[in-house]
């Protein structure tokens, strides 16, 4: 049983250790340009410009805002690693049918990333069909 306790204590602060890192990375914020509307989260975005920053609400949580602060949500994410840093800040976006979702964004000379949570309107469009993967380079 202690075994089991120290486990879970470990597991649990190594994913504390890695939100926090992966969080801290965009202070400064990433931005982007779309020539598409997409969803980011919940929200559907028009295309335009936009600025992904960390939550003062929650480590775990995005803030995805237009360069008019007309469109604004919050976004769930999960921390990811590569094997080697990203060469270049980009986001990711998944595309089903003729519907984009933001999918990750990374920042440019780091290993860490963000794995965006999928919305139901997501995981619905995702169980009747193949995704296409797609980029747009950040700054």
């Amino acid at each position: 049983m202690k075994n089991l306790l120290k486990v879970v204590v470990a597991s649990g602060l190594l994913c504390l250790l890695f939100a926090m890192s992966a969080s801290a990375q965009i202070v400064d914020g990433i931005t982007f340009t779309t020539t598409f509307a997409f969803y980011a989260g919940n929200t559907k975005m028009p295309a335009g410009s936009y600025k992904i920053t960390a939550s003062n609400l929650d480590e775990a949580m995005l803030l995805i805002q237009d360069a008019r602060g007309t469109h604004s949500a919050f976004l769930d994410f999960t921390p990811t690693q590569s094997s080697s840093a990203h060469a270049a800040s980009d986001v990711t976006f998944k595309k089903y049918g003729n519907v984009d979702f933001l999918s990750r964004c990374w920042v440019g000379g780091q290993k860490f990333g963000m794995l965006m949570e999928p919305s139901k309107y997501e995981k619905k469009l995702a169980a009747s069909g193949q995704s296409q993967e797609h980029s747009v380079p950040a700054k």
